[in-house]
């Protein structure tokens, strides 16, 4: 079984890999790099997977972070905010500041900046720092601390910002969820989509129709809801898009791993950033909702999924399994440990 140790070994091995590979010359549309959040699963949930053979399959596809070009200092940060191509200049400057200050210190200043792009990277930002953070509430070791920061720094270099609820709403999240509209025109990458949403006249209306509680306990219920909602909704959309819409469910539940470390006055927009990643990509992918099938065999469904991933080895496919897992472990429904054996289903595992 793996270790922390094989953790902040994996980490190591990561540092000098950018936060994405491939896409066009110029940068733009390429595929996020998993591995940090990928491992941290395998390790946490000890899963029987090789993790040095993994990477060996892994690494080789992922592009070298690139060479920093310009500092960043307190003074000009908001000019590099969402500039994919200063990536490595974000890198070095949590690096930096990680070094100075207590990680949940950073971690709090830069939350509520970064909040409004959660949709960043396909949301992989607030993941991989919520992936980071599972990690540093055990270890501060430093290839755990530069993993946060490579997690910011990606957040950061990608930010867009898109209308966020304002939590004036009435619906329970999974009622939020049902009455979504769809995007008329689902083509294109997810930026050409982020782009389309202003125009559509129902968004306003749909990202405002959550109800986001005052009271950090009631918070925290209201998210694992989400969570727990966009896992089960999974089973209905997903054939529209497999692998997008498991973001649905990974992203809040990146904030919700992020709540006890971070001020309780930041939870409210948090929860508010959350359900607007969810809805965003619910409205941008998923169009043809279907029934599925939610049986799920066997006393052991959680050893079964577990079994499952590890014999799968996709990423996407690993990081939902393991939030399809907590929320059967909050509401015992089975159907949950369903939508991530139909992740498997649709995912195609990577090459062996």
């Amino acid at each position: 079984m793996s270790t922390v140790d094989d953790l902040l070994t994996a980490y190591e091995r990561l540092h000098g890999a950018g936060p994405e590979f491939g896409g066009d010359e110029e940068g733009n549309h390429g595929l996020t790099n998993h591995g940090p959040m990928a491992v941290e699963v395998m390790v946490r949930r000890g899963l029987d997977i090789p993790i040095e053979k993994w990477l060996d399959g892994y690494v080789g596809r992922l592009d070298d972070l690139p060479t920093a070009s310009s500092r960043i200092d307190s003074g000009d940060w908001r000019e590099a905010l969402g500039d994919h191509r200063r990536v490595a200049d974000w890198t070095a400057y949590f690096r930096e500041q990680l070094r100075r200050a207590p990680w949940h210190d950073v971690l709090a200043a830069w939350w509520p900046e970064l909040l409004p792009g959660i949709a960043a990277g396909s949301t992989h930002g607030v993941i991989r720092v919520g992936h980071a953070v599972r990690t540093l509430m055990i270890t501060d070791h430093p290839h755990v601390l530069d993993e946060l920061a490579n997690g910011l720094a990606f957040w950061a270099a990608r930010w867009r910002p898109i209308a966020t609820a304002q939590g004036e709403g009435t619906l329970a999240p999974a009622t939020a969820l049902d009455a979504l509209p769809q995007l008329p025109d689902q083509t294109g990458f997810i930026a050409h989509r982020i782009g389309r949403l202003g125009t559509l006249p129902e968004w306003p209306g749909a990202v405002g129709a959550l109800r986001v509680p005052d009271d950090p306990g009631a918070i925290r219920t209201t998210l694992t809801q989400l969570i727990d909602a966009a896992v089960l909704r999974y089973l209905a959309v997903g054939r529209d898009a497999p692998v997008l819409l498991v973001h649905t469910a990974t992203a809040p539940n990146a904030v919700l791993h992020c709540l006890p470390v971070l001020p309780q006055q930041l939870w409210r927009p948090s929860l508010a950033a959350a359900w607007t990643a969810t809805a965003a990509i619910t409205v941008m992918y998923a169009s043809h909702p279907d029934t599925a099938s939610t049986s799920v065999t066997g006393t052991d469904v959680v050893g079964n999924l577990l079994d499952r991933a590890s014999a799968h080895r996709d990423e996407h496919v690993l990081k939902f399994a393991d939030t399809a897992i907590e929320s059967y472990a909050r509401t015992g429904d089975r159907a949950t440990i369903a939508a991530a054996h139909l992740a498997a289903d649709l995912i195609a595992a990577p090459a062996a």
